[in-house]
Parts: C-alpha cells; sequence; structure tokens
C-alpha cells in the first residue's frame, strides 16, 4: 500500500472540495484550483477528510493512488496557504525592480531583460531577492525555474540567479605558471 496515498487529507474550515467523474475542485480563502481525478483511485470526503483509495493493485494504480493524494494535499494548501519560491541575485552592477508584476533585470547582458509574471503568480523584489508567490504549487516552481534559467549561477564566482540556500559547486580558477 502506497505509505502517502493511505494518509488522510484533513479539511480545514473554510475549504469546500468537489469530486466530478474528471477533475477535482479545490475552493478556498486564497483561490480556487482544479486536479485531474485519476482513472484508478476513487477520492472520497468523510468527516472532515479526504481519502484517497485505489480500485484494484494493478501497477498503474498504485502509482496513481499516491500522485492522486499528493496533489489534492497540494490544492489544499495553496488556496489555504499559498506557496513561495525566494531566488537571490548575485553579481556586481546587476539590477531588480518590479512593476505591475513584471520584472525588470539588469544581468550584465547588452539589454535589460523583463519577465511578465502569468496569471495566478505575483513577484515582487527585496533589494536583490526575487519572491514568487501564487497558489498553484506546479505554477509557482515552473515559474521560478524560467527566471533561474535567465542566468543561472556559473561557477566559478557564483554569479547569476539562483535559489536562496541553493548550494552552487565551485570550480577552481586557472592554476598559475611555475
Amino acid at each position: 500500500m502506497s505509505r502517502i496515498g493511505k494518509l488522510p487529507i484533513s479539511i480545514p474550515s473554510g475549504v469546500t472540495i468537489t469530486v466530478d467523474s474528471d477533475v477535482i475542485t479545490v475552493k478556498g480563502a486564497k483561490g480556487e484550483l482544479t486536479v485531474p481525478h485519476l482513472s484508478d483511485v476513487t477520492v472520497t470526503e468523510t468527516d472532515g477528510n479526504i481519502i484517497v483509495t485505489r480500485k484494484d493493485d494493478e501497477r498503474i494504480a498504485k502509482a496513481q493512488h499516491g500522485l492522486q493524494r499528493a496533489l489534492l494535499n497540494n490544492a489544499v494548501d495553496g488556496v489555504v496557504k499559498g506557496f513561495e519560491k525566494r531566488l537571490e541575485v548575485k553579481g556586481v552592477g546587476y539590477r531588480v525592480a518590479t512593476t505591475n508584476n513584471v520584472l525588470d533585470m539588469s544581468l550584465g547582458f547588452s539589454h535589460p531583460v523583463q519577465y511578465k509574471a502569468p496569471a495566478g503568480i505575483s513577484l515582487t523584489n527585496d533589494k536583490m531577492t526575487i519572491i514568487v508567490n501564487g497558489i498553484d504549487k506546479q505554477q509557482v516552481g515552473q515559474v521560478a525555474a524560467e527566471i533561474r534559467a535567465i542566468k543561472k549561477p556559473e561557477p566559478y564566482k557564483g554569479k547569476g540567479i539562483a535559489y536562496v540556500g541553493e548550494q552552487i559547486l565551485r570550480k577552481a580558477g586557472k592554476a598559475g605558471k611555475k
């Protein structure tokens, strides 16, 4: 049995969940999310908890069991608390500013770089830290990855955009002549 899939998801107050044949809708204080209802699992709501059970012991059902529970748990957490990713910009002369969910960055290129946030995502910055907020965990992670890909941290000085707390593998520079 799936160790993740068998755990019940508690429904906080103010969250409503609607289970249809093809999608599951989660509504909360921060917004509304839809999660696909996978074919080999059943989702039931009892006593303020959501329980995910699989229909049989086939390989695909076992895989979908934990996945469905994780997707639902992320949706419930998202509409209650939301998700956040932080990126830090390192480099001499690098600048970051946000206006109306548009990120303006000066990253050592010959031109300034602009990144417009998709719907459902808010971008802010605190000095050289970019903060990505939203209710959809997958979308927040995708936007953070796209911003990081604009200027990945380089291995010699560590300049670029990295997640806060990310360890950057550093390389030694050239060895001097003897």
